[in-house]
């Protein structure tokens, strides 16, 4: 989840799709997926337009790709994250430690998959990626109120949801990383309301 800039162009080792991909990451992420042209990613990753639309083909399949990369080392890192809690329960709750980790990153914009899915139209490239994220994070809501002995796990990871999804705009709006901190202890009272009652 690092947000740092790179200077792509000199690091040889990167294929050129890794460098389009990573400069796709900085620039998308920072100022937006439509704000920013194409000619930008290419001077950023230090390849020639050719390239792109070879590795690509346009740049809705580099959004595309982009958010696609951006769910896998999302969830990579909050699972990898999770690991280190020892019950179902303790997960529920680290979701929102985790949060709290991202928002206190320098460079956190919220949460990429809202940013941009408001500035996609119906039907983009967008669309598909944003919704496969969605899923994911409702499956691990989900699994884990079912884990955690949720009378209704479905009824709770909805809940969860819109504190995750509340938390994460508050913080970007707000620009600040401690809305985490009371999103833990609403799901707190959450999570002892749907188990222990």
């Amino acid at each position: 989840m690092d947000t740092k800039k790179t200077n792509l162009s000199s690091d040889n080792r990167l294929s050129a799709k890794e460098r389009l991909l990573r400069a796709a990451n900085e620039l998308f992420y920072d100022e937006g997926v439509h704000i920013v042209g194409i000619d930008r990613v290419i001077e950023r990753a230090g390849v020639a337009k050719a390239t792109l639309y070879s590795a690509f083909g346009s740049k809705d399949e580099l959004i595309r790709a982009y958010l696609t990369r951006r769910h896998m080392v999302s969830l990579e890192y909050l699972n990898g994250q999770l690991a280190a809690y020892e019950t179902p329960r303790e997960r529920l709750l680290g979701v929102f430690d985790v949060l709290g980790k991202l928002f206190a990153m320098p460079g956190f914009r919220g949460c990429a998959f809202m940013n941009a899915s408001a500035e996609g139209l119906p039907n983009s490239s967008i669309e598909e990626p944003a919704h496969a994220y969605r899923a994911s994070i409702r499956l691990l809501f989900v699994e884990l109120a079912k884990s955690a002995g949720a009378i209704e796990p479905e009824n709770l990871a909805q809940q969860l949801i819109l504190l995750y999804d509340g938390a994460m705009v508050a913080a970007r709006m707000d620009r600040n990383p401690v809305v985490a901190v009371t999103a833990r202890s609403v799901a707190n009272t959450l999570i002892a309301l749907a188990i222990d009652s």
